[in-house]
């Protein structure tokens, strides 16, 4: 008696969608939960540059993160070979780097916890692991880049309010062919306190083509409640400050 060989159904062409509103089997299905969140991945999707400010728990790094995974995922047309995740080695609260014990990338880890909390809850531990063993994945401090140029890929600058204009201006001339950088930060939440090159790069950039500028309000916060009481409290005392 012959057995039937079974047959896989195609899989369906999405090259129609844009990247972030594919299926992926291996990767976690992330969806915009408020328009700000919605311009932001259009918005990644449509320009070469996009830089997004805004406080703590509107979904920048995490949707910045979803969106590098998507166009790694999708290299068959997005041309996208690596992800490049960076951000500024502050030494905030008068910690030193030399502090922490371990070699270099050790002594990064604590800084780098939330993308990797990122990652994990996209990617995947195992994969994440993967990526970054055959350097699919890069995780670097912000002073790493320069000289290089970043060709094929999609590169995220986190917590930019913690690089000097100069260090951004660094990062943004390393664009080379066939590169998406997104650049997010929380101006509120700068350790450099009056020296944060955020603010006078998206000022500097506004009118410049291909980049695209997002400002997140405290509205599109989309954790806790008490997140949203603890800024609106910060900002009655920083109004009653000044």
């Amino acid at each position: 008696m012959s057995r039937k060989n079974k047959t896989t159904a195609p899989r369906p062409d999405q090259s129609h969608k844009p990247v972030g509103q594919r299926s992926y089997n291996s990767l976690k299905k992330v969806t915009p939960r408020n328009e700000h969140q919605k311009d932001y991945m259009d918005a990644i999707e449509s320009n070469t540059v996009t830089i997004s400010r805004g406080p703590a728990g509107s979904g920048k790094t995490y949707l910045a993160v979803y969106e590098a995974a998507c166009h790694h995922w999708s290299k068959k047309d997005t041309k996208v070979e690596r992800i490049i995740i960076t951000r500024p080695a502050v030494e905030a609260g008068g910690e030193k780097l030399g502090f922490l014990p371990g070699q270099l990338d050790d002594k990064m880890d604590p800084y780098m916890r939330p993308i990797y909390d990122g990652l994990y809850d996209i990617i995947g531990i195992d994969e994440t692991k993967q990526k970054l063993e055959r350097g699919y994945i890069e995780i670097a401090p912000v002073a790493f880049m320069r000289g290089r140029t970043f060709n094929d890929a999609f590169v995220i600058v986190d917590e930019a309010q913690n690089a000097t204009l100069e260090q951004l201006k660094m990062v943004m001339t390393r664009i080379g062919d066939n590169c998406k950088l997104v650049l997010n930060g929380d101006p509120s939440q700068s350790d450099l306190h009056h020296r944060s090159g955020l603010p006078v790069l998206m000022n500097i950039l506004k009118d410049v083509d291909d980049i695209a500028l997002i400002n997140f309000g405290k509205e599109d916060i989309v954790r806790s409640k008490v997140v949203i009481d603890v800024v609106n409290a910060f900002e009655r005392y920083e109004n009653g400050k000044s």
